[in-house]
This record gives C-alpha cells, sequence and structure tokens, in this order.
C-alpha cells in the first residue's frame, strides 16, 4: 500500500493552490508515495472556486503525513482552514493523527505580509494532534539566498501579482515534500 500524504489548503485566489501542487510534485518524486490533494469549502459558498475535491476528517485519518497550506489572512491562517480543524476533535479524542509527520505551507501578497506567523498559527492545531512537525531545514542552499519566498517553518510565495511560483519557491516547495513523504514513508516502514 503507496504511503498516503495529505496535501490539505485553502486558496482563494491561486497561489497557496500552486504551492500545495509544488509540495504534492515532491511527495510523488518518492518512490511508493502518493500525494492526495484536498481542499476545504469556504465558509461563503457563492465564493467557491475549488478545483480539488474537498477534505474529510477521513482524509486526516487515514494519511500517513501531511502538508497543510493557507492564505496569508491578517497575519492568520484563513478562517475556512480554521474551521475544517475547528470540526476535527474526534480525531484528538481518539488520537488518529498522533505521530504522523507534517509541515505548513502559505502564500502572501507581500514578503513581509505575515508569512511566517500564518505558518506559525498553523502549527498550533497539528502540536494539539500530536503530529510531528517539520520543516525545511538550512541544509537546503536556496534558503540562505531566497529573495522571493521559503521560511525555515515551511514552503511560501510572495504572489506580487503573480500566482506563478518562482524558481527559488517551486525548488524549496518540492524539497519540502520530498523530504514529508522521506519521513512518513521511515516512519511507516518501522
Amino acid at each position: 500500500m503507496p504511503c498516503r500524504i495529505l496535501v490539505l489548503y485553502y486558496s482563494r485566489h491561486g497561489s497557496t493552490r500552486h504551492l500545495a501542487r509544488a509540495i504534492a510534485r515532491g511527495v510523488e518524486s518518492v518512490a511508493g508515495c502518493e500525494a492526495i490533494l484536498r481542499t476545504v469549502e469556504e465558509l461563503n459558498t457563492t465564493q467557491s472556486e475549488a478545483s480539488d475535491a474537498f477534505a474529510t476528517l477521513n482524509d486526516l485519518k487515514q494519511c500517513d503525513g501531511l502538508a497543510m497550506g493557507s492564505p496569508v489572512w491578517f497575519g492568520n491562517m484563513a478562517a475556512p482552514l480554521k474551521h475544517f480543524w475547528d470540526q476535527t476533535s474526534s480525531l484528538w479524542i481518539s488520537g488518529s493523527l498522533i505521530d504522523k509527520p507534517a509541515c505548513v505551507f502559505t502564500s502572501s501578497s507581500s514578503l513581509h505580509g505575515g508569512q511566517e506567523t500564518v505558518q506559525q498559527s498553523m502549527l498550533l492545531p497539528l502540536l494539539h494532534h500530536g503530529m510531528l512537525v517539520m520543516g525545511i531545514p538550512y541544509s537546503e542552499p536556496l534558503l540562505h539566498t531566497t529573495t522571493s519566498g521559503g521560511t525555515p517553518y515551511g514552503a511560501s510565495h510572495v504572489a506580487n501579482d503573480s500566482n506563478q511560483l518562482t524558481a527559488e519557491e517551486a525548488t524549496l516547495s518540492l524539497a519540502l515534500g520530498k523530504r514529508l513523504a522521506t519521513m512518513a514513508q521511515q516512519l511507516k516502514q518501522s
């Protein structure tokens, strides 16, 4: 059975979705790993532009690892993603996510738009669920020189009127996905 990595995200204008897809490519670069792309429902359904299936609690329960992404909303994760996590009490009670590896990613419209605070806000539910949190280590050379996105907390993108990832952002996203998949696979085999 393949190692299943859930790439869970919310994206209003497409930037975070592009990061999700780059991370998924990194996941699938690891033999025996499969990326499952899922989004969350809008709170206001008139704004829905979903291109991937909506996540369920069962998706979380069955995954071997999780990459979670949100755009920057006033320095915090987006409300639809937070709303999804607010419904995970049954998984917390059962301990379904304990010891599963996880990482986070984000997108903002400016370099200093709150990327790191959003990434930290997304880590909180993961820590409460007992997940093993990982970021991008400084052994990734581009993390030292990036002038666009990428932080030690996770992958990121600076939109600057473009949803397209820079080469740096794409490379760091791929590396994060690969790192997550490799760790999930090692934990699954142990």
